[in-house]
């Protein structure tokens, strides 16, 4: 009984399946489904129209980035789905992976600028960007510096 030859190849990429891979996005999808959400229907409440402009860049930019993260998380499974049969699995998870890493990247951007929208508009500009600041690095040392870290380590 032999192992499938693509299997194989995941086996020497070193770095599990596809159905890791599903199980990741899970993760992250939500949270930019979410941050989505609630961006879309801010500008339709009263109070949007009375915020600074500043404040409708920091919101513009936000929206953009938390699209983008919707755009490259999801990405992966509509091109798994338009391209079956794979003719090349280690390939594309080769692509998908950096997609979902270019999207968690976008994901971490919009929730930095989404905590400082938020928090400025309830505590002022500096708590804003102090707790966004708290945000950024909590995100660079558990998403990339913890990883690079164990990555060298295990």
């Amino acid at each position: 009984m032999s192992v499938r030859p693509d299997l194989e190849d995941e086996d020497r990429e070193g770095d599990g399946d596809f159905s890791d891979m599903l199980s990741e996005m899970r993760i992250l999808l939500p949270g930019a489904q979410m941050l989505s959400a609630f961006l879309i229907i801010l500008p339709f409440n009263q109070g949007f129209s009375k915020i600074v402009h500043m404040e409708k860049q920091l919101f513009l930019a936000t929206f953009f980035f938390a699209l983008t993260s919707l755009v490259l998380l999801s990405a992966p499974a509509v091109q798994h789905r338009v391209l079956r049969p794979l003719k090349d699995r280690v390939r594309f998870k080769r692509i998908a992976t950096r997609q979902i890493v270019a999207g968690a990247f976008s994901l971490a951007i919009a929730l930095v600028l989404g905590t400082d929208l938020v928090i400025s508009e309830v505590f002022g500009a500096a708590v804003g960007l102090a707790v966004a600041a708290v945000m950024a690095l909590l995100i660079l040392i558990f998403w990339w510096l913890m990883p690079a870290y164990l990555h060298r380590k295990l």
